[in-house]
């Protein structure tokens, strides 16, 4: 019955006991020519998309959001879920949720306006997308090919390890 402290204890136990996923959110966002927003992180090596890690109980919208203004200081309102990748354990990594946003298109203001404003960010650029697919680590690579692939054809994708099912 809902409200039991001891049902309520019961499904605490449980909850406590349950595998746990770590999530990530990234964006793709565009300048008026169509070019491709792309970040250079200080922590690894190469170009990437904006966005990171959600925390715990973070919704991953939510996470993109607050990774855009801590790492860009840039608010973005209306985001539009493209895709969503599980990647299989890796290295040191358990499984992770994948999720690409599209956060649009930015107005020349705000392009005149972007800087990095967080030492995880050493540089930002726009790139043709032809020349930033091969910046980008491979995982997510498949994950902004496929995102780009919804954005012409509207329809959303899960893949796994890059690969849409």
């Amino acid at each position: 019955m809902p409200g039991d402290p001891g049902r309520e204890a019961y499904l605490a136990e449980g909850n406590a006991h349950q595998a746990r996923k770590r999530a990530a959110a990234d964006a793709l966002i565009r300048d008026h020519a169509g070019r491709l927003l792309l970040v250079n992180p200080t922590y690894k090596s190469g170009w990437d998309l904006p966005g990171g890690m959600a925390e715990d109980n973070e919704a991953p919208e939510d996470a993109l959001r607050r990774e855009l203004r801590e790492e860009l200081d840039l608010a973005v309102a209306d985001l539009r879920f493209l895709v969503v990748d599980w990647v299989g354990p890796h290295g040191p990594w358990d499984d992770l949720l994948g999720f690409v946003f599209d956060a649009g298109v930015l107005s020349a203001e705000q392009v005149a306006g972007l800087k990095p404003v967080d030492e995880e960010i050493s540089e930002h650029r726009f790139f043709e997308i032809p020349e930033a697919l091969p910046l980008l680590p491979e995982r997510q690579r498949a994950r902004t090919v496929n995102a780009l692939q919804v954005l012409d054809d509207g329809v959303p994708r899960y893949l796994r390890d890059g690969v849409a099912l």
